[in-house]
């Protein structure tokens, strides 16, 4: 039976490493950091002096006319950013826009914008309220202005699920165009979450790295003495299309979005399920939409965000499926940048087969890798060529994504 091939033609992104895709892989390549300290100043007395976060490298709103990105949350503007970046990197292609559609994730939306105005209304009345605030927080509004921005009328979809809600927009983008629904979807996820009730919130539920005196070394996924994770920020947007779409264009095609798969713990609201049960689902689901056996892949980007629980239940569903499996954990150097940290660790396993090479994973050299976690973790970078990378994306509330990327030409459509 035919199946429609879903390729990536566009690549967008800004990360704390950098402000446009090419930053962001050179610097995670070279092995930077993207982590920075006293992100929060004026909040000591809240007991936030130490907080370090990956904050975006560049401002989003200096890629934006002025009054227009006053009109914008922050986490707005990262995804309008990455949007244009990744449009122009597909060509702008022509597309009837009954054909074109947006599908951005997010694990909060506009908080900035929400506190902002909140403290305005206590402070100054109802009058002085922004008439924007409801469209600057809402979630979906990122999806929808990018909708507006390029014209996609097939539809606009926003998931909110937590840490996948990014990968969870790419799984959307490819099934639309599997289902004929769309030839071109413009897919990602945004994030501009770090604020003192956020940092507070996970600092009360001893979620955060404890390690703070060094930022660069703050984030520190499958090390032994790892001890919480790192917030992020920005935003990361492909450009998915049906291959025959694309080749009828003559579009470069980065590699291809060969599976996904999606599926839930059903078993806590923030905890993995013991078992991995979930993860285990999202992994072999993947693999079966690429028709691929486990042995074909040839790393996996681990979801890994350096917390003592969530990185050990992730190792063991990897063995589970894989055995000792290669894989990289980018959050050492970019943070979790959460309702973007799947699109842009999507994007970064595309660039992995695309340029047949293995990012490292920071922070393991003092301590090493935890001996409970029984994979290959790269800790330096590793030139070889990627048939195909796994990429994984696990949420608070057990929502479990992981995606299947393969080199353009590689694998042949079930």
């Amino acid at each position: 039976m035919h199946r429609t091939e879903v390729v990536v033609t566009g690549l967008g992104a800004i990360t704390p490493l950098g402000g446009d895709v090419g930053t962001t892989w050179s610097a995670l390549l070279a092995g930077e950091s993207g982590i920075r300290g006293g992100v929060l100043p004026g909040h000591e007395d809240a007991g936030l002096a130490g907080t370090v976060a990956g904050t975006m490298a560049a401002d989003p709103a200096a890629s934006l006319p002025p009054a227009r990105a006053r009109r914008l949350d922050r986490s707005q503007q990262a995804a309008l950013t990455a949007a244009a970046e990744a449009w122009a990197d597909a060509g702008a292609p022509r597309v009837d826009p009954d054909r074109l559609a947006s599908a951005i994730g997010t694990g909060i939306g506009g908080v900035r914008t929400l506190l902002r105005e909140d403290d305005v209304l206590e402070t100054a009345g109802t009058r002085r309220v922004s008439p924007r605030t409801v469209p600057m927080l809402m979630p979906n509004a990122a999806a929808a202005l990018i909708s507006i921005e390029y014209g996609a009328r097939a539809g606009v979809y926003t998931p909110v699920s937590a840490c996948s809600s990014g990968a969870e927009a790419i799984a959307l983008g490819a099934r639309l165009i599997r289902a004929g629904e769309a030839d071109v979807v413009i897919a990602g996820g945004t994030e501009a979450a770090i604020t003192p009730i956020t940092v507070a919130g996970f600092v009360q539920a001893q979620a955060l790295s404890r390690h703070t005196g060094d930022p660069a070394s703050a984030s520190r996924p499958f090390a032994a003495d790892r001890g919480g994770f790192v917030l992020g920020e920005g935003a990361a947007v492909v450009v998915l299309e049906s291959a025959e779409h694309a080749e009828a264009r003559g579009a470069r095609v980065h590699a291809v979005l060969a599976g996904a798969g999606i599926a839930a713990d059903a078993h806590h609201i923030t905890a993995p399920a013991p078992d991995g049960s979930g993860q285990i689902s999202a992994m072999r689901k993947a693999l079966a939409q690429a028709g691929l056996e486990p042995g074909r892949i040839s790393h996996v980007n681990a979801h890994a965000t350096g917390t003592p629980v969530g990185d050990v239940a992730e190792a063991r569903a990897i063995g589970e499926v894989f055995g000792r499996a290669t894989v990289t954990a980018p959050k050492a150097a970019l943070g979790h940048l959460f309702g973007a940290a799947g699109a842009i660790e999507a994007l970064i396993a595309v660039l992995s087969v695309e340029h047949g090479v293995i990012p490292p994973t920071r922070n393991l050299t003092a301590a090493g890798v935890d001996p409970d976690i029984d994979l290959d973790v790269v800790a330096e970078r590793r030139d070889a060529p990627q048939e195909a990378v796994l990429s994984n994306s696990f949420g608070f509330g057990g929502q479990n994504v992981s995606l299947v990327v393969t080199r353009a030409g590689d694998t042949d459509t079930p």
